[in-house]
């Protein structure tokens, strides 16, 4: 499958944060300083989503989510967090990974392909437990190319 999203090794990072709230915060900031995108629109987009239901989808991974036309394609921030948070998942883990995802606007199935995409190297065990022991940014960045460049293979 062909990932088509941006990611970079920039919007990478470790994280020392207490709640979803805070999560929810700090991915906008990152999306804000990374991508130059607006912090509060994206805070507010993603905190909408999670208004629907959590985008904690289990074993520790959240992927909060959201819209914006300010994107040509879809955009993603990574945060590990340095303690697991509760983010309502529905097997009751805490989250230790969060992938956030802004699309475009009227990405419809391309968002789906992204979330697709992102989700697919948290549900291999040994992939995940390399998110998990990865120490800092450039790490995690390293463990999600290599993982994504086989994918794409």
């Amino acid at each position: 499958m062909n990932v088509n999203f941006t990611l970079l090794p920039e919007a990478v990072t470790v994280a020392d944060l207490g709640s979803k709230r805070e999560v929810l915060t700090q991915l906008s900031q990152v999306f804000s300083e990374v991508y130059g995108l607006d912090r509060d629109l994206i805070l507010e987009g993603l905190e909408q989503r999670e208004a629907l239901g959590s985008t904690g989808f289990g074993r520790g991974v959240a992927i909060p989510h959201c819209r914006s036309d300010k994107v040509k394609r879809p955009t993603v921030v990574l945060l590990k967090l340095e303690q697991p948070v509760d983010f309502s998942s529905a097997d009751a883990m805490p989250v230790s990974v969060v992938f956030g995802l802004v699309s475009p606007e009227n990405a419809g199935a391309t968002h789906l392909h992204a979330l697709a995409a992102i989700s697919r190297p948290t549900r291999d065990e040994g992939m995940l437990q390399m998110l998990l022991d990865a120490p800092d940014g450039d790490a995690l960045y390293a463990v999600l190319t290599n993982q994504f460049l086989r994918d794409a293979a």
